[in-house]
């Protein structure tokens, strides 16, 4: 079983920056993708985005436009959203995510961007941008 917090949300002004974290226990990290998706009001949940632990390579929703970073540090077992430059629409719950990697065509099959593929959630921190 693995347990993921999220922490870091709250009220920032467009414009402004914000740092997510999310910290996992459990289990080790080294084969598993590590992801976060966001949830407006009314809206589905979609996919934000994804860092492989093995080898750190990054992957991002074609909206984030440099905007947002996804990040690690290993020795903490956390996983880190950088938000920049944040807009009104950034605003949402956003969901730390984790996937147990075992197929060898889970990157370039894209399997990340689907929030069925995930086998461990947050419970989600409140992220708002308004003046």
């Amino acid at each position: 079983q693995m347990t993921l917090v999220e922490s870091g949300g709250g009220l920032v002004q467009p414009g402004g920056s914000l740092r997510l974290s999310c910290a996992a226990s459990g289990r080790p990290l080294d084969t598993y993708c590590m992801s976060w998706f966001r949830q407006a009001p009314g809206k589905e949940r979609e996919f934000v985005a994804a860092i492989s632990w093995s080898d750190s390579t990054t992957y991002y929703a074609d909206y984030v436009k440099g905007r947002l970073t996804i990040s690690k540090d290993n020795a903490k077992n956390t996983v880190y959203l950088q938000l920049n430059s944040p807009k009104p629409e950034d605003t949402a719950v956003y969901y730390c995510a984790a996937a147990l990697v075992e197929s060898r065509f889970y990157y370039t099959g894209k399997y990340y961007v689907s929030a069925f593929n995930y086998d461990y959630w947050g419970q989600g921190t409140q992220v708002t941008v308004s003046s």
